[in-house]
């Protein structure tokens, strides 16, 4: 009877055994199944990282393509006004520049330099003034000290511009004569560029740049 229980138990132990491995191997099966359940949902995140990539790459293109329209806009207004600036002191200056030995080619300067009414006014008057610049034998020379563009509407096509420039005015006798002045002119953009539509003396105490 002490042999049969002996072997009872020990059957028992050897089955407990065996269940204990067993359950043992179970859970240790179910721990290594975790990382490849992982490895499948990778994909997934692997795409929301690209979407998000993608989202974040639109959205820096676009504010690329904003700030490069609004610079462009900038340089585009900079460059109008530079080139207002410089064909108004041109004018300026051409219309402050005669010499009697070369009268014509000063009066062909005067109306290339302006457009429409102050350019009709140089046509409809040119016959007298050069009669007068002819009997008086003037040479007169201007040059630029400075000049600021006072109001520019680039889709209009108008511009203002203030020159500070010094006139010497020769004579056949005496002294040159120098005179420093302030002008103010009105542009209008042409087919041929900016050119002068007006010219009048700027107010007392104005300044040019």
């Amino acid at each position: 009877m002490a042999r049969q229980r002996t072997a009872t138990a020990t059957t028992e132990r050897d089955e407990s055994t065996g269940d204990g491995g067993s359950a043992a191997t179970s859970e240790t099966s179910g721990r290594t199944e975790r990382p490849g359940a992982a490895r499948a949902k990778n994909p997934l995140l692997l795409a929301a990282l690209v979407l998000a990539l993608c989202a974040a790459g639109a959205a820096g293109w676009g504010g690329w393509q904003r700030y490069q329209a609004a610079n462009d806009d900038s340089a585009s207004f900079a460059q109008a006004r530079d080139d207002a600036l410089a064909a108004g002191e041109q004018a300026v200056q051409n219309m402050n520049t005669l010499d009697h030995k070369t009268l014509e080619q000063g009066l062909d300067s005067w109306e290339q330099s302006t457009t429409g009414d102050l350019h009709r006014q140089l046509v409809d008057g040119r016959d007298a003034f050069a009669r007068q610049i002819t009997e008086a034998k003037t040479v007169s020379t201007a040059k630029v000290l400075s000049g600021a563009v006072t109001e520019l509407d680039e889709r209009a096509g108008r511009a203002g511009v203030m020159v500070a420039l010094r006139v010497t005015v020769t004579a056949p006798e005496g002294e040159p004569a120098v005179k420093e002045s302030r002008l103010i002119g009105s542009l209008t953009r042409t087919a041929e560029g900016w050119k002068l539509s007006a010219l009048g003396q700027a107010p007392v105490g104005a300044t040019a740049g």
